[in-house]
């Protein structure tokens, strides 16, 4: 361990180290072991440096963003993770256009967006996660979704070539992209919006920003929608329509304000959460026969 981490203070600096760090500190779960070796890159260079250290040392690597679609197990991450958030996260704006890192958060990309009088990134106001995880998971609400602003990405594969997907290469669909099945590191996107009027481009962020807040639970720790949407159904109504909201499993909980939400009541374990989720599966099958697929990610060691 020693030794891999003197290598890599030759090829990042000290300062953006983290050893047997906790990840409940990097997820909006508040829940996880630690991670061996954390990095927090500000260059491409570094994040291409990292990628072929790992893969000449053939040390596991993690790729995260803000940890907001993210469950990490109790034991943690053996091997290195590299967060690409709020360290990775500069914005151009030309036109209609927004170029931005993809550890850009998305309230930020919204709120920018409005300052500019471009219209488009309305429903994304209120996403707490990054802009590489929201291209990645294709992140949508209200009717909208990043598939449909996207034009470009520049990604790193795991041997560090960098190159340009276009938005055709990037194979949208409801959750779902590229990303999920290949593994390339999104460095930055760029983004088409339209001109709009500041005014009502602000009304609408507000208007869902308002209807977030009535019907989401967050003033408790989350990773957002705990399930998939099932065609033709949601799985908020399917879990309520089971009896299931309020049910819990140590400090682990399914909402009682939105049951598509499992919570944590403030000292759940990874273990509690995973638990619950199977229960939710279990239980709605048996009720409805259909089976949730959890959107929220888990990493890590049991």
């Amino acid at each position: 361990m020693s030794t891999v981490v003197n290598e890599i203070k030759k090829i990042i600096p000290e300062d953006k180290i983290r050893l047997n760090e906790p990840m409940k500190l990097h997820t909006s779960f508040r829940i996880g072991g630690p991670a061996d070796i954390l990095l927090l890159p500000t260059e491409v260079s570094e994040i291409r440096n990292v990628v072929i250290f790992c893969r000449k040392h053939d040390i596991p690597l993690y790729v995260i963003g803000n940890g907001s679609n993210l469950l990490i197990r109790d034991k943690g991450i053996r091997g290195i993770v590299l967060k690409i958030s709020q360290n990775f996260n500069d914005i151009e704006v030309k036109d209609n256009f927004i170029k931005a890192k993809s550890g850009t958060l998305v309230t930020v990309l919204s709120k920018t967006a409005l300052e500019n009088h471009l219209k488009g990134l309305e429903f994304a106001s209120g996403i707490p996660g990054t802009l590489g995880g929201a291209i990645a998971m294709n992140a949508g609400a209200y009717d909208g979704e990043f598939s449909k602003i996207i034009e470009k990405v520049t990604v790193m594969d795991f041997e560090g070539n960098i190159r340009d997907l276009i938005k055709e290469e990037l194979e949208f669909d409801y959750r779902w992209s590229v990303f999920q099945e290949k593994n390339l590191i999104i460095l930055e996107a760029l983004i088409k919006l339209e001109k709009g009027n500041y005014d009502e481009i602000k009304s609408k962020m507000e208007e869902y920003s308002a209807r977030r807040k009535e019907k989401q639970p967050l003033n408790l720790p989350s990773a957002g929608s705990t399930f998939k949407r099932p065609k033709g159904h949601f799985a908020g109504t399917l879990i309520e329509k089971a009896g299931l909201k309020g049910t819990r499993i140590g400090d682990a909980a399914v909402s009682e304000l939105h049951a598509g939400f499992i919570v944590n009541l403030g000292n759940a374990t990874a273990c509690d959460v995973e638990r619950l989720i199977e229960y939710v599966q279990k239980k709605v099958y048996e009720k409805f026969q259909i089976w949730l697929e959890p959107e929220v990610k888990i990493l890590g060691e049991k």
